[in-house]
């Protein structure tokens, strides 16, 4: 099962072995290696800042739509390749096939298709101001740092990637050292797709590898995909430099089931919102908050459904329910459900589970104020809450330090719109969850970030604005 690339690192448009620390891919189902790399050394990280930015003028110089047109290719690539691909997401992550083959490189490639297809409406402003006037310039960065994370590999270091390259910027991307195969694999479709020699390359690395990206002198702007107390530090560290960021981070978001609510949807979100991806996604609605007089229905109906999941080999098609990506992680997760045992709250369904696998896991008679509630797990662990009226809801689900993202299901669109009006979440659901078409934007509030990925916001994340006063008649001065 070797998944075994050209070499660790891509840099200026070639492969090249990294010089620092050995780096070992391991498939999350086995424990087998599939891979061997070696990290990137802090002067290969130095140098491939130097080269995008020696690469990023001629990039940006050209026209929009000469750029956009790369990156269309670059989708159509990833389309005629997705299955190869998808098993290669697969063993670096351990996701069901079922899964990586319709959402991760897919996701990628809408994104690199959705930000080429605008690249002809990255336009300025004309400002009448009666004889004169102004305009506006929309202007790339120059080179953009890059960091992702584990869960979600591919499709990350495409979503910071087009909009990043389609403004004219370059990038240097850092992947996850749990995950560092697909990066390179998009390095490779995007030259192939004819983008320049070091417009986009890939190192590798831990936190020393990513510290010394985040504060090369060249790197105009950081975007970091991972946990808050990682964004605390590379945000810190960016600041150093006045660098723009842009900070997806964790959360512990809501999901508001009403009583009048569709019971099998709102099981079906719930489910989708805690156990895909083995739980190992930052927006997941792992607070389940449900009114009193659907409270019984849905848990019944939920413990009965979450019994059915097939867990096993995640490149049989068949599976539903993969490992978890490390036994580090695991081990997290083992944690935060013996803390939660430990504090009283009651396991409806799963546990600790065997192994690389935790089964789908569903705490009931908790509190908000135990650990399981308030703290991110990151695994397919689900916390059940009970609620009685909107306003109380409302107020508890708001009382978290992240911010990420929200859901409510129920009947009453009124109701509906009022309430996610009301929570305090970068991207909210209604009678839907974990939908993030790159039509949409998304990010977090509060903890949870900063800054918007996806559709046209994300072009104001990744370039800046220059104001241009054109004066048409004399210039008068009183001396």
């Amino acid at each position: 099962m070797n998944a075994q690339p050209q070499a660790s690192l891509h840099i200026a448009g070639r492969f090249v072995e990294g010089e620092g620390r050995a780096l070992d891919v391991l498939y999350p189902y086995t424990g087998e290696r599939i891979a061997s790399l070696q990290e990137a050394s802090v002067e290969q990280v130095a140098h491939a800042c130097a080269i995008a930015a020696q690469a990023q003028p001629a990039w940006a110089a050209l026209a929009p739509s000469d750029r956009g047109r790369v990156l269309t290719r670059a989708a159509a690539i990833i389309r005629d390749r997705n299955a190869e691909l998808s098993r290669l997401e697969t063993l670096d992550t351990g996701k069901p096939i079922q899964e990586t083959l319709v959402a991760d490189w897919e996701s990628g490639a809408q994104a690199l298709e959705f930000f080429g297809g605008l690249a002809a409406s990255l336009t300025g402003q004309m400002i009448p101001l009666g004889q004169d006037w102004a305009y506006t310039r929309r202007e790339a960065l120059g080179v953009c740092a890059g960091i992702g994370a584990w869960n979600y590999p591919s499709q990350i270091a495409c979503w910071k990637a087009a909009p990043a390259l389609v403004m004219g910027n370059a990038m240097v991307f850092k992947p996850s050292e749990e995950t560092p195969l697909g990066a390179l694999k998009l390095a490779e479709i995007l030259s192939e797709a004819g983008l320049p020699d070091g417009v986009f390359n890939v190192v590798q690395g831990g936190g020393d590898v990513g510290a010394a990206l985040t504060t090369d002198p060249h790197v105009a702007k950081v975007s970091l995909t991972g946990s808050v107390p990682t964004g605390r530090r590379v945000y810190a560290a960016a600041a150093e430099g006045m660098r723009h960021v842009t900070m997806e981070l964790g959360g512990k978001s809501p999901l508001i089931v009403f009583e009048d609510a569709s019971l099998e949807d709102a099981v079906s979100a719930a489910m989708l919102a805690n156990f895909y991806s083995s739980g190992q996604i930052c927006s997941n609605g792992t607070r389940v908050f449900l009114q009193e007089g659907i409270r019984e229905m849905f848990l019944d109906r939920l413990a009965e459904r979450a019994r059915h999941i097939r867990m096993g080999d995640p490149l049989d098609p068949d599976t539903q329910h993969g490992p978890i990506v490390s036994a580090r992680q695991a081990d997290k997760i083992r944690t935060m459900i013996a803390e939660g045992e430990r504090a009283g709250a009651r396991l409806l369904c799963g546990g600790a589970g065997e192994g690389a696998f935790i089964p789908p896991t569903v705490f009931v008679d908790a509190t908000d104020d135990m650990t399981i509630t308030r703290d991110e797990i990151f695994g397919p662990v689900m916390t059940a809450l009970t609620f009685y009226d909107e306003e109380e809801v409302v107020t508890r689900a708001n009382a978290t330090g992240f911010g990420l993202a929200a859901g409510v299901f129920t009947q009453d669109l009124t109701r509906a719109h009022r309430v996610a009006a009301a929570l305090e979440a970068g991207t909210c659901w209604i009678n839907a969850y974990n939908l993030t078409p790159v039509q949409m934007p998304f990010g977090g509030v509060k903890m949870s970030g900063i800054g918007r990925e996806n559709s046209a916001a994300a072009i104001e994340h990744y370039s800046q604005l220059k104001s241009v006063y054109v004066g048409m008649g004399g210039v008068e001065a009183p001396y």
